[in-house]
């Protein structure tokens, strides 16, 4: 069909140019394989997240063997799945932070049917389901109270407990934070939750001692995790409540160690 010379003569002052497409950043190169989406470290060039959640997965992955995982610091949460970070891209799909632990064994080819999850004995795992309730509850509700903006501590975040997505079989609900608060309307007070933060970093000082993990496991566990994102994200805090740690040398020093080994299993951003 030919253009009529009147509408091409309309059209001549607008010609038609076409440009090639433009990839999302997904589909292009500069992220590795696997890459782990999660917020922003505390420095630019920096590869630990400063949000607890992010940092713990950061933490479970390196501590399971895995290393040379790339980062991606420029998602927002809203486009993750559930609205939730981390998320992980395997190079073939998007998984959330729930389906990681599968993933894991199968990329470190373990095995886990003893459902023991790396704790030396049943005792121990259920101990850690104590420590868990502990960090969760009294640690995070201190840090909620050092951060009055809206930040990665933030109480709209905690949707739910990945953290026992980890633990196989699943434990009994946690109360956590809500135990910490008294009914709707009335107001606790700064220093009580600033009490049980002490008390609370004080007994994880005391059952580490000079143990290489925590438990006196001999292999770094889900609760190794998740302890080294709480001390590591207090010690970045500019809050007094970093000084409950920092008076702790053999808090510090397990921090320091296991921060190496969870940084070197990411590649830094270019």
């Amino acid at each position: 069909m030919q253009v009529p010379p009147i509408i091409q003569k309309l059209l001549s002052p607008f010609p038609l140019h076409t440009y090639p497409p433009i990839l999302p950043p997904c589909q292009s190169n500069t992220h590795p394989t696997p890459c782990l989406w999660i917020h922003p470290p505390h420095s630019p060039d920096g590869v630990l997240s400063s949000d607890v959640e992010c940092l713990k997965w950061q933490a479970y992955l390196a501590l399971r063997g895995l290393d040379r995982i790339g980062v991606r610091t420029d998602v927002d949460p809203q486009g993750a799945i559930d609205g939730q970070l981390p998320n992980l891209w395997d190079g073939e799909k998007l998984l959330a932070a729930r389906e990681l632990p599968a993933w894991v064994d199968i990329k470190a080819n373990i095995d886990s049917d003893d459902g023991l999850e790396d704790y030396k004995d049943e005792a121990s795992r259920d101990e850690s389901r104590a420590w868990v309730a502990l960090l969760e509850g009294c640690v995070h509700a201190a840090l909620i109270v050092v951060q009055p903006t809206p930040t990665p501590f933030s109480l709209a975040e905690i949707k739910s407990r990945p953290i026992e997505s980890i633990l196989t079989p699943p434990p009994p609900p946690l109360s956590g934070l809500t135990s910490l608060f008294p009914p709707f309307g009335t107001r606790i007070p700064r220093e009580a939750i600033q009490s049980r933060y002490r008390e609370a970093i004080g007994a994880l000082s005391e059952r580490l001692g000079t143990d290489k993990w925590f438990l006196s496991s001999e292999a770094p566990t889900p609760l190794d995790a998740l302890v080294f994102a709480y001390l590591h994200c207090i010690l970045h805090s500019k809050d007094s409540m970093r000084i409950e740690v920092t008076r702790r040398v053999n808090l510090v020093a397990w921090e320091w160690r296991v921060r190496g080994l969870v940084r070197a299993a990411f590649i830094p951003r270019r």
